[in-house]
């Protein structure tokens, strides 16, 4: 059986775990500050924080942002249940919207969603491709949809608008303008879940990028100590000669990262662009290659004039089906020895939002795509042979079937 997408696990990485647990220290420490100053150079926005998933980081980003019982979030109704759970978390409600034929947000369906409620607005590179930013951070300033906005924390009266809070899960290493994401809006939460492109197993990072008057590095250290409990010395920092004594400002959350973890986003980072994206560029061309001579096929964008996906996840569309047929397709895919998946059943389908009132019928593009999407392997170690047989695989069963 061909998996559908196993992490990266070879001996540099194994070296490199072992020498952080020889090290003695495998909870937050110096591999993590380390990985924080790489990640901020990598993209060039202007400080980060890793935390102890992507999930993590975008809560963290809405409670200091002030976001609680009665505000609004605008989130894709196309996307994993992280992107709206969080805002649950915060008590606030998810405002989901649809999104276009590349599977990202609309814009145009955001500004239609914007009341004087919104605080946020949670856009998703979905399967790697980014969103279309420069429009959504016009939106957010022009001066009729300012002066909707109805600030009541300390921090939304310095912004004076919506927070774009982007989920760029699925896109370390995307390029928007020129631009990698982290540096792309106000504030950019990567995942390194052992799925993703560069793992930690279990990880993720916040990468703050927010304007003047902002100080980005005085928030860092302040979501540091809120992401450890409140405490305002983390236990490395408390190890060193006369560093035991500590305060707790606020009842914050346990949100940090390991040296461990941070271990393994050390080496995977330093080969990313020249070793990971490369592959997996390749097995995009590859497939798309295969699919092109196919009437059936409805290929994913992945590369434009302005943006370039980090190829995370081929979502391959077959043409005038049933959401049925597409489940037997996958069905008779797994016959043949491959593995595939999709993504991601919308949100407005699962069963917490539906008992809340969301319906998938307001939201047409998204169940379409969803209906039709088949998520094909994508990782470092698929085999051009591998790729042919995952190949080989869909069309037969799709034409097996049609």
């Amino acid at each position: 059986m061909i998996p559908f997408s196993p992490p990266r696990m070879d001996q540099k990485i194994i070296d490199e775990v072992i020498s952080a647990l020889k090290s003695g220290w495998i909870t937050t420490g110096p591999r993590v500050q380390k990985f924080e100053q790489k990640l901020t150079e990598y993209a060039g926005h202007k400080a980060t924080l890793c935390t102890s998933s992507g999930s993590a980081g975008l809560e963290l980003m809405l409670r200091w942002f002030g976001v609680k019982e009665g505000d609004e979030v605008i989130v894709p109704a196309y996307t994993y249940c992280a992107t709206a759970n969080v805002v649950i978390h915060c008590g606030a409600k998810p405002v989901f919207v649809d999104v276009k034929e590349d599977f990202n947000i609309s814009i145009e369906e955001i500004e239609k969603a914007i009341t004087e409620k919104t605080k946020a607005i949670v856009p998703v590179d979905l399967a790697g491709f980014p969103c279309d930013y420069d429009e959504l951070n016009q939106l957010v300033k022009r001066k009729d949809i300012v002066n909707r906005f109805a600030p009541k924390s300390d921090e939304q009266k310095k912004l004076g608008r919506v927070l774009v809070l982007a989920d760029a899960a699925h896109s370390v290493g995307a390029v928007y303008g020129g631009t990698k994401t982290g540096n792309l809006t106000d504030v950019t939460v990567y995942s390194f879940h052992a799925v993703k492109n560069l793992t930690t197993a279990e990880g993720g990072a916040v990468c703050l990028n927010l304007p003047e008057p902002f100080d980005n590095e005085a928030i860092h250290k302040y979501l540091r100590v809120k992401s450890l409990h409140g405490q305002t010395k983390d236990a490395f920092s408390k190890t060193q000669i006369g560093g035991w004594k500590y305060d707790i400002i606020e009842p914050g959350y346990k949100f940090n990262m390991t040296d461990i973890a941070a271990a393994m986003g050390l080496v995977e980072l330093e080969r990313y662009d020249q070793d990971m994206l490369v592959r997996r560029k390749q097995i995009f061309d590859s497939y798309s290659n295969i699919f092109s001579k196919f009437n059936w096929a409805q290929l994913p964008t992945y590369e434009t004039k302005e943006k370039v996906s980090s190829y995370h996840v081929y979502l391959l569309r077959i043409k005038n089906i049933s959401e049925e047929q597409r489940d037997q397709i996958i069905q008779k895919i797994y016959e043949k020895g491959v593995s595939v998946n999709v993504h991601f059943i919308p949100l407005p389908m699962m069963t917490y939002y539906k008992k809340h009132g969301y319906s998938i019928d307001d939201y047409p593009v998204s169940y379409d795509s969803f209906a039709r999407v088949i998520s094909l392997p994508v990782y470092y170690d698929l085999t051009d042979d591998q790729v042919n047989k995952v190949a080989v695989a869909v069309i037969k069963s799709v034409e097996e079937l049609l």
